[in-house]
């Protein structure tokens, strides 16, 4: 049959075709094209001969040929045919399609819905032809019966696409339906019903389907909703991260039927999905622009939503593209920075983290990015190394004008900026440890950053070079060409920079050879350059070598200071260690830095300051090293026994015209060679029992330089002030040349003293006449600093005023401070009542010991022998925290006889030095304050230190405090000492910190503080702020303080009395700290400081607020956190309106209080108004009514507070009034000083009336936008409201007459006085009388 119709269809015999056709039943027509299909012959030409016997005019002939339809759509997705012959099949169908009427279409249409219901699409080839019947049903302008009624095309193709929307989807269907509504033309409607469908079926697929699905659909987009298509594959990647973080944090919770997602198959589909997102964008810009402009609102919303690890990945791989890039990094910058200060608002706030349990932090955000890109992402990195710089070169440490740079690279960081830039650190170095290609690139742009900006402070990308180095030193062998173009430069940078440098790329010098020659080359060039900086460039980078190569045979050094990673020691074993040359190398070296003992001061005292260093790291070098000192020593000893001083001085200064300067710091000499003997005879002495010869040769040095001390000693003890040309009739003036020397001077012999006394105490082993050695040496000290700070004293110079640094190392301070109060040894006890028994000696040993101290607080290390070495410092902190605390709780202030000498009592002094100690503990050493407190706490011994409690041992410190403290409260008035109750008030502080706030010791503190304030009335105003601010800190973390400042504001109310004279106020008082000398303005102004935090946390609450009802669509999705958070803050605003109404009716004096209390009342209601503005938004966006808690609030306000502000105004400029007319009496009597006293007057008038007007507005705008609500929410808010008409610019009619009688007498100055006064009567007449008796509040 199939033959004949062939025949038929090309014979052009139309009619008999016809009839051929309608001899065959609709089964044998479709038996004979599925076989004509399966043999593959002749399918088009068959169909084409049907579709040419069926004609679209007879009713049969569309018949016939929806049967073909019918048909075929079967057998294509049935998959028996070739793909070739499905698309020939396919084409044919399609291009018939459009002849078919509409009837027909619609029926052929509603067939295809029908498959896609049923879920027998295979291959959907047969959706081409859907598209198309669809395409040609939205063109029709018949209507078409659509179940009992009509509807035009267009309408009946909406029908379909909603039915086949709102139907199930066979899975595996997904991505040809999303392909196949590319081709057709959707209206938005439609578009958002599609899209919503596709992403609603992304979790029935199977992970691996999802990118090509996910490419259609942003295809899609090309027609519109981009922000539904990005909003949906975001949240769903968001969401499949979640799950897997959790199944992660606890793998037993994981749900069995939820089958788990492995990490890299999840991370490898999503980095798929991205480089598809990145193709579109590049192809359709404005999807790039949607997708910033629906994170940015989203971010507004919720920030854990919009900045999710998936979509930052994505952020940053569209950033390579510049168009986006700057946008992008500033959006992200900023949610860094926001994030930083949210976090830190809810860490200083227990009333906010009660409210806000967990808060979303975006640095461990894009740091899980970081961690996620190994998965393949390498397009991720490029923005991940950007954004690491962007943020490292934004919030860079900044450098204060004309000062040294703030270094944050120790202590913690706690402003958001610091936070940012530790932030962009973090990211590249961590994304350097991940991708190799990278490596190169980062290491080459931090190396220029610390060349390009040697302006300003780079210690944050030299610590981020170091870390680069010590993670992996040997990818520094492929850069090295660029380690040594950096080395050309060292002679043009701070030598701060240079150490940095130098310190971070050590590493690499024992790995190749190449870089070492070229530093080595471009320090000997550096020494003889005429650049001061370069020299001591050259001297850091060879002092840096001498350590770091060892000389075979030097012994182990167990205090290496240099963190040496895995991969650097493994660097070193295949480094070729050769130690003959490594002997010549460093003898060569030796020999250069010999020519620098010639040269400036400061080149000199970094040789000697670094020279025991060499020797404890390289052993071998000692002869060589030793043999220098003592010939550069030699050249200013004088080796006769009686010869008085001891020291050529002025070998040590050079003169250049009219200027005087150091040429050889001396005492710097004496205190290296003292150091490097020291070591010398602790370890390598010890260590050469068998090489005698060389122990000959070395013994030399020994003997010299100990006969030399010793010889130094003897004749030190013995000069006077005048052997050295000092004395009390010296001049120590900095302007002249003499004064200039003698000041050097005088800071040398002082330096010598201090050497020669730890020198003296070191060999002395506890002998007395050792230790009476010590004793001389220190009155020849003490003598010449007595001299100093008269003279500075009399001069009142600031620089001349500075005390000189201390020579003594932090070790011998330890060990001087244990022996002299902790040693309790009786074959010591003699010798040690020598200095026991000098106060100035203890009073220097401890003063000292605060020296050390501030230097380790301020710059992270100290002068001296382990000066850079963390772990030393510590244990000496450890040890004379331990003596210093001892000291002062065993010998209380009150018991010293401080009176009798000038200067700070001893016991004083350890407080001090504790309190500093406690600071730098807290930002050196904040891992280990576990560690620190064990170690103050004698009781324990050596306990192990597995479970260390630090709020328990923190408690123990703190009751010692609080001791001392009630001891200085119950002392008598002549006892009472202001500056150590300070100190103990601001140890508190710091050692509250260390508390765990939720703990029971945290409460009891806090309750023996609210104790102390209550029961003492103490008048010192500084100890005064400095317990309520204690007071303060302590309260927030516990809960709001809102309460605590509503009784102060009472106290201070009842101490000052009211503005209305008639007003009688009961006597009562909370806190006894609140009287007469310190309640205005010390108490009031700390009150109004906290009650302004307080209103800063209520208006980030109440955009929290906002952005939580923008977020919910449906208000009854988070009902509970809203209702909570608007609870939260009228709580607290009604709490802070009955402290303001307390305030505003007390008669402070006039200045600061007055002026803060304005200020604080403007904010207060600006606050009040953006609460109302977000109650009249959630009444426009629901029905809902307003709570009757803010009914409440706004009655408070209504009464307790807005007449009070009026009334306080009138009073505010009464006092103004007063002062001026005061000014005008005084002009009278003294006509000739008139000008200049009423200008003043006026100006300070002028300033302090300037807040008023602000704050007539800001009641004013709370008013108007109350009227607002109450035509939204129907109930009359206005009620509770007085309205006022004080105004500023209202005149009075009566006193206007008053003013131009006395015109012609007045000057035209007093003008604003008329007018103050006037506002002042006008406020007085509108104004109903007050109430005559206090309140209950």
């Amino acid at each position: 049959m199939a033959h004949r119709i062939l025949a038929l269809a090309a014979e052009e015999a139309p009619e008999r075709l016809q009839e051929a056709l309608q001899s065959l039943g609709e089964s044998e027509l479709g038996d004979m094209v599925t076989r004509q299909a399966l043999k593959g012959r002749e399918t088009a030409a068959l169909l084409r001969g049907i579709f040419k016997g069926s004609p679209c005019s007879q009713r049969s002939g569309v018949l016939r040929r929806l049967q073909v339809y019918k048909h075929c759509v079967p057998l294509v997705e049935s998959g028996d045919l070739h793909l070739s012959k499905v698309s020939e099949i396919i084409g044919l169908l399609m291009l018939e399609a459009r002849q078919l009427p509409g009837h027909a279409l619609a029926e052929l249409a509603t067939l295809f819905v029908d498959v896609i219901k049923g879920g027998n699409l295979s291959n959907g080839k047969s959706l081409e032809l859907f598209s198309t019947v669809l395409t040609a049903l939205a063109s029709l302008k018949e209507n078409l019966a659509y179940g009992k009624g009509e509807l035009n095309g267009e309408e009946f193709k909406k029908q379909l696409i909603n039915s086949l929307c709102s139907s199930k989807w066979d899975p595996q269907s997904v991505i040809h339906l999303a392909n196949m509504f590319r081709d057709i033309p959707l209206s938005g409607e439609e578009l958002q019903f599609v899209v919503e469908k596709v992403l609603r079926m992304f979790s029935k697929l199977d992970l691996q389907e999802i990118p090509p699905v996910v490419y259609q659909l942003l295809l899609l987009s090309a027609k519109g909703s981009k922000k539904t298509v990005l909003e949906g594959i975001i949240g769903f990647f968001n969401q499949l991260d979640k799950r897997q973080k959790e199944e992660q944090r606890d793998p037993q919770s994981a749900d069995l039927e939820v089958a788990t997602t492995p990490l890299d198959q999840l991370r490898h589909v999503e980095g798929t999905v991205i480089l598809h997102i990145v193709s579109i964008i590049n192809l359709d810009q404005d999807l790039g622009e949607e997708l910033i402009k629906h994170l940015k609102t989203e971010q507004q919303k919720d920030p854990g939503k919009a900045l999710c690890p998936f979509s930052v990945a994505l952020l940053l791989s569209v950033a390579v593209k510049h168009r986006l890039q700057e946008q992008i990094f500033d959006f992200l910058k900023t949610s860094i920075t926001r994030s930083c200060k949210d976090l830190q608002i809810l860490q200083a706030s227990k009333f906010l983290q009660d409210l806000f349990p967990q808060q979303y932090d975006v640095s461990a955000v894009i740091l899980e990015v970081v961690k996620s890109s190994a998965f393949g992402w390498d397009y991720v990195t490029q923005g991940l190394v950007d954004l690491g710089f962007n943020l490292m070169e934004s919030y860079e440490p900044k450098k204060p004008f004309g000062g040294k740079a703030a270094d944050t690279s120790y202590g913690l960081s706690k402003m958001p900026a610091q936070q940012a830039c530790r932030l962009g650190a973090s990211i590249l170095l961590e994304t350097f440890k991940v991708h190799e290609p990278i490596r190169s690139d980062i290491l080459e742009q931090v190396l220029n950053r610390v060349l390009t900006k040697a302006a300003s402070p780079v210690s944050h990308f030299i610590d981020l070079l170091s870390n680069i180095v010590v993670s992996a030193p040997l990818v520094l062998q492929t850069s090295s060409s660029k380690v040594a173009e950096t080395f050309d430069n060292l002679s043009f940078l701070p030598i701060d920079t240079v150490q940095g440098l130098l310190r971070a790329v050590q590493p690499l010098l024992k790995v190749s050879m190449s870089v070492r020659d070229s530093l080595i080359l471009v320090l000997q060039k550096a020494i003889f350059s005429r650049q001061l900086d370069a020299r001591k460039a050259a001297v850091a980078g060879f002092l840096l070598l001498l350590r770091n190569f060892k000389i075979l045979g030097s012994l182990a050094s167990s205090q290496c200071s240099q963190a040496i990673g895995a991969t650097q020691v493994q660097a070193d074993v295949h480094a070729c260690y050769n130690s003959a040359a490594n002997e010549a190398f460093c003898l060569e070296i030796l020999g250069s830095l010999r020519r620098c003992l010639s040269q400036q001061a400061d080149v000199r005292l970094m040789l000697y300051e670094g020279f025991y260093d060499v020797l404890r790291r390289n052993s071998q070098l000692t002869s060589s090293v030793m043999e220098m000192l003592l010939s550069q020593i030699k050249q200013y000893y004088l080796p006769q026994p009686d010869l008085l001083p001891p020291l050529k001085l002025e070998g040590c200064i050079m003169a250049q015209g009219n200027q005087i300067f150091l040429q050889e710091p001396l005492a710097h000499l004496l205190c290296c060679i003292q150091h490097c003997l020291a070591w010398y005879k602790s370890t390598v002495h010890l260590c050469q029992g068998a090489e005698d010869e060389e122990e000959e040769e070395d013994v030399r040095f020994d003997q010299n330089f100990e006969e030399m001390l010793d010889s130094v000693t003897r004749r030190m003890i013995k000069s006077e002030l005048e052997d050295f040309e000092l004395d009390k009739s010296a001049d120590f003036s900095l302007s002249s040349g003499v004064g200039v020397k003698n000041n050097i001077y005088a800071i040398q012999v002082m330096g010598i003293c201090e050497v020669l006394i730890e020198y003296n105490f070191n060999i002395g082993n506890f002998s007395k006449n050792k230790f009476e050695d010590v004793l001389g040496l220190f009155t020849c000290y003490n003598k010449l600093s007595e001299i100093l700070k008269d003279k500075a004293g009399k001069n009142k110079s600031t620089l001349s005023n500075k005390t000189a640094r201390s020579f003594l190392s932090m070790g011998f301070v330890s060990t001087l401070l244990t022996a002299l109060f902790r040693d309790n040894a009786q074959s010591h006890e003699e010798s040690l009542a020598v200095l026991r028994s000098s106060t100035e000696f203890l009073r220097y040993a401890v003063s000292v010991a605060l020296q050390k101290v501030q230097q380790l607080e301020e710059t992270g290390q100290t002068d001296g022998p382990d000066g850079q070495n963390p772990e030393k410092m510590f244990q000496n902190l450890c040890k004379i925290t331990r003596v210093l605390l001892w000291r002062y709780t065993s010998i209380p202030t009150v018991v010293e006889e401080s009176g009798k000498k000038k200067g700070k009592s001893i016991s004083l002094l350890c407080l001090e030095g504790l309190l500093r100690i406690f600071n730098t503990v807290q930002q050196l050493y904040a891992a280990r304050i576990p560690q620190f407190l064990q170690a103050l706490d004698i009781s324990d011994g050596d306990a192990g230190e597995t479970d260390i409690n630090v709020t328990e041992k923190a408690a123990f410190q703190i009751r010692q405090f609080q001791r001392s403290l009630v001891n200085q409260f119950s002392s008598s008035e002549d006892d009472f000492n202001s500056k150590e109750m300070q100190s103990l008030i601001t140890i508190l502080s710091t050692l509250s910190k260390l508390l765990d706030p939720a703990s029971q010791q945290f409460l009891q503190f806090l309750t023996w503080t609210v104790k102390i304030c209550k029961e003492n009335a103490l008048e010192d105003i500084t100890c005064c702020k400095g317990l309520l601010s204690l007071l303060f800190s302590l309260h927030v973390q516990y809960k709001s303080p809102v309460s605590l400042l509503r009784e102060l504001a009472q106290d201070i109310h009842a101490c000052l009395g009211d503005i209305d004279q008639d007003v009688e106020l009961e006597s009562r008082s909370h806190f006894a700290i609140v009287n007469a000398k310190t309640a205005a303005p010390t108490v009031c102004l700390l009150v109004l400081g906290q009650a302004d935090k307080v209103l800063e946390e209520v208006d980030w609450l109440i955009k929290k607020l906002a952005s939580l009802r923008s977020d919910t669509s449906d208000p009854s999705q988070a009902p509970n956190e809203i209702q909570a958070l608007e609870k939260g803050i009228i709580l607290q605003l009604g709490t802070l309106l009955t402290v303001y109404h307390e305030l505003v009716q007390t008669a402070l004096p006039a200045g600061s209080c007055v002026d803060t209390l304005l200020r604080s009342l403007s904010k207060t209601y600006a606050i009040l108004t953006s609460l109302v503005k977000h109650y009249i938004q959630a009444c426009r966006s629901t029905s809902n009514t307003i709570p009757g808690r803010l009914e409440k609030l706004v009655k408070l306000s209504g009464s307790h507070l807005t007449p009070q502000c009026y009334s306080f105004i009138t009073y505010v400029q009464n006092i103004h009034s007063e002062s001026l007319s005061f000014s005008e009496e005084k002009k009278k009597k003294k006509k000739e000083d008139e000008a200049a006293a009423v200008s003043t007057v006026m100006a300070k008038v002028l300033r302090d009336t300037k807040p008023i007007p602000n704050l007539i507005f800001a009641i004013e705008q709370y008013e108007k936008f109350l009227i607002h609500l109450s035509k939204k929410s129907k109930v009359n808010l206005m009620q509770y409201m007085k309205l006022s008409t004080s105004r500023d610019f209202r005149i009075n009619a009566s006193m206007l007459d008053s003013v131009l009688q006395e015109h012609n007498t007045e000057d035209a100055e007093n003008e604003p006085d008329n007018n103050q006064s006037s506002t002042a009567e006008q406020t007085d007449e509108n104004q109903e009388p007050k109430k005559k008796r206090r309140r209950k509040t």
